[in-house]
């Protein structure tokens, strides 16, 4: 059976499953049995496969088909320029949180030295972007969760990097170190009643923690936007990831804590997604 054939059978078997980007998926993972990029997959489409190549895809679709996300079952997701190892510990990145890379390096000059903070690292994904980016800059990293910072440490070690990044495992309320040109975070911002609500993708296979923000759904974007103001130094800048519907209270939020908003930035759908602030 050519490759073609492969990717229509299975293409179909996830769209009765409901699966998003049935014929994308189908084609990522045979990309990763055959061990060639998804381009060059595509450009040899009348390549036959073997039996042991089509049973161990079979294993992979099947996976899918439980709607366990693309990500865990490559190990790993791309994210602004490098791979990062992901897995049910931590958020998978989001092409939208990219928004973060780009206003941040937007902030620092290339040979700048900036001391950073990045509240809830998960995956380490922004600030290790970041640090491969400004090779003159430093970092802490933190998160409640042990496991995402085993991760994080994981993926600052394959990048190169570590002994530019402090990692923490600490609740933000119990941090109390250092002071800051630069904080950034991708905080929790689902209101958690709608937790239940989302894909089974998310829902079956993320962490709730790296999910939840409360009832309202800005209260944990709310404890960061309050500890950044004892942690900056004066004219330091935040840098957040919220949710469109939050700009405004995100806005009153960081009035209130003595910030002065840059900019908020839309994402590709348009949608309010990364707002820039400066401690006054």
């Amino acid at each position: 059976m050519n490759c073609s054939k492969v990717i229509s059978n299975a293409a179909y078997i996830l769209k009765k499953k409901l699966i998003a980007n049935p014929y994308l998926d189908s084609e990522i993972l045979l990309s990763k049995i055959l061990k060639i990029t998804r381009e060059k997959l595509l450009l040899n489409l009348d390549k036959k496969i073997n039996n042991i190549e089509l049973i161990e895809f079979n294993k992979l679709i099947e996976r899918r088909k439980k709607k366990e996300p693309v990500a865990h079952i490559l190990g790993f997701k791309s994210f602004w320029k490098s791979n990062f190892k992901v897995n049910k510990d931590v958020l998978i990145p989001r092409p939208e949180t990219e928004h973060i890379v780009e206003e941040v390096l937007k902030m620092i000059p290339k040979l700048g030295s900036y001391n950073i903070l990045d509240i809830g690292t998960g995956s380490g994904c922004l600030i290790i972007s970041i640090l491969l980016e400004r090779q003159r800059s430093y970092g802490t990293a933190i998160d409640i969760s042990k496991r995402a910072i085993n991760l994080a440490k994981y993926n600052a070690k394959i990048q190169h990097i570590q002994n530019r990044i402090k990692f923490v495992n600490s609740n933000i309320d119990k941090f109390y170190q250092g002071k800051y040109d630069l904080i950034i975070s991708n905080p929790p911002y689902i209101k958690n009643y709608k937790i239940n609500y989302l894909d089974d993708d998310v829902k079956l296979y993320e962490p709730k923690v790296a999910l939840d923000g409360g009832i309202d759904g800005y209260s944990k974007t709310k404890k960061v936007i309050e500890k950044s103001s004892k942690l900056l130094k004066t004219n330091g800048k935040l840098v957040l990831e919220i949710d469109d519907k939050q700009k405004i209270f995100i806005n009153e939020i960081l009035k209130e804590n003595r910030f002065y908003i840059n900019k908020i930035v839309k994402d590709l759908a348009k949608k309010y997604r990364c707002i820039v602030s400066t401690k006054i």
